[in-house]
């Protein structure tokens, strides 16, 4: 058997060829789309969702003067965290993520803090103010022992 193909069946498909270049030509922007597409397809990981729910600056909460509650969430995993601030001056963040978490960084300009969660719950003692983003490594199901990662959006504690 020969890997050539017929004159005939090669003649058809140059001309089934040359009507769908008249009739559906590629657009001539087909490439940089697909480009841009490519580039950006991990976006919205990186830039999840950020809702503010509640931020409460005059009531105290567990003897607290400050307290804010950020949600983020990519359309898969959701995080809720409460930011208050403790006694010395630091934040205390207590957190909730509802994927499962391998392991949750804090990370701020300069110090990175780690935290082990249990059942999805977590929480960062004597965190000094600043910006902040949290790195979620989640167990991605199909595969386990396999990881994925989840950042938020930058946010003032």
């Amino acid at each position: 058997m020969t890997s050539e193909m017929p004159a005939a069946d090669a003649a058809l498909f140059r001309a089934l060829r040359r009507a769908w270049e008249v009739v559906d030509p590629v657009p001539a922007d087909l490439v940089d789309r697909m480009v841009a597409a490519v580039a950006t397809a991990d976006l919205s990981r990186e830039y999840a969702l950020l809702t503010l729910v509640e931020s409460d600056r005059l009531a105290a909460v567990r003897g607290d003067a400050d307290m804010l509650t950020l949600q983020f969430s990519d359309g898969t995993t959701n995080v809720l965290i409460h930011v208050t601030a403790a006694e010395s001056g630091a934040r205390r963040i207590d957190g909730w993520v509802d994927g499962v978490a391998l392991r949750i960084e804090l990370v701020q300009e300069g110090a990175t803090f780690t935290a082990a969660p249990e059942s999805g719950r977590f929480a960062f003692d004597e965190v000094p103010a600043g910006v902040s983003r949290l790195r979620i490594i989640l167990e991605t199901p199909p595969e386990p022992g396999a990881a994925t990662e989840v950042l938020t959006p930058r946010f003032e504690v």
